[in-house]
């Protein structure tokens, strides 16, 4: 394998090539890694891809709540796409060299998915407060062209300023070692890689991956603190318990999506370690997705009742 090294001043380098070290440690592991990743790959793409199909022509889910819900399956079809097929052909080949314009547009993309999931997880928040604590007023405020306005700033809002925390990351002098301890170029492992003092890119990075977080969190936060008012003001204990169960499989993703973003990124430098790292990391890319249809499916009646009549046409 051949690491390519373009010398700079002194003992500082250029690196023209990176190595992604992944779970190489795990050498007796790595065909049976490649076929656990392989069918949780396969069965992200199916149970995400069911969701799109099934909210796109079913008329029992043209309603906003769906139309989020499928924009929310195809960012997990793509926020997986970003690292787990580089991941897979690491494994299958052993070759784990990634140029610094791949790493770097992995890096971006990840990062702007990332950002596009925070603020459609707030978008969605905001549909299911609209619906509860406003419901006369839902189908007005929640109509079609604010769906889609919703949906698309969603997707583009985190762009630039993605853009600019990759640039910036990548802006820096990177020392002799070229090996990447993770599995996908991420912030963390990259800047460990940099000369010098790095302090202003940490944080530079944090405050970056802090208003991405922060902002859509503090928007979610603020919803459900008046869905939970208006819900305990309800007269009934059936009405409260169907109010919260149209709620409960959003509140679920928001937790673990933003639970594991949160330790993995803003937690002190002092407590990173590149396992810990690694293993937060397969969560929020791989396992969240992974579980993300299934939560949704088997939470939600009309949901589970459009399967059936899917599966009972085929």
């Amino acid at each position: 394998m051949k690491h390519e090294v373009k010398k700079a001043e002194g003992n500082v380098s250029t690196m023209m090539q990176f190595v992604l070290m992944g779970f190489s440690d795990l050498s007796n592991l790595q065909g049976f890694l490649f076929g656990v990743f392989s069918i949780i790959y396969i069965i992200v793409i199916i149970g995400n891809s069911l969701i799109i199909i099934l909210t796109s022509f079913d008329p029992a889910l043209q309603k906003p709540m769906y139309f989020f819900l499928a924009n929310f399956s195809l960012l997990e079809i793509s926020y997986v796409t970003v690292t787990l097929p580089r991941m897979l052909v690491n494994l299958w080949t052993q070759d784990r060299s990634i140029s610094l314009l791949e790493c770097a547009t992995q890096m971006c993309f990840f990062l702007i998915l990332g950002a596009s999931e925070c603020f459609l997880l707030a978008v969605m928040a905001y549909d299911r407060y609209v619906a509860i604590c406003n419901p006369l007023h839902y189908p007005l405020v929640m109509n079609q062209k604010m769906c889609v306005q919703l949906a698309v700033g969603s997707w583009i809002i985190g762009i630039p300023v993605q853009i600019g925390q990759t640039t910036q990351v990548f802006s820096v002098h990177f020392c002799n070692c070229n090996q990447i301890n993770h599995f996908f170029c991420d912030i963390p492992p990259i800047i460990k890689l940099a000369c010098g003092d790095t302090s202003i890119h940490e944080m530079s990075a944090y405050a970056g991956t802090l208003l991405i977080v922060a902002v859509p969190f503090m928007l979610i936060l603020a919803s459900y603190c008046k869905i939970i008012c208006t819900i305990l003001k309800l007269p009934t204990a059936s009405g409260q318990a169907k109010a919260f169960s149209t709620c409960s499989s959003h509140l679920l993703v928001v937790v673990l999506f933003f639970g594991s973003t949160t330790i993995t990124y803003l937690r002190p430098k002092s407590y990173h370690s590149a396992g810990i790292d690694k293993l937060l990391s397969l969560f929020y890319t791989i396992v969240t997705p992974l579980f993300n249809p299934m939560i949704y499916s088997l939470r939600n009646k009309d949901v589970i009742a459009s399967l059936r009549k899917f599966f009972l046409k085929k």
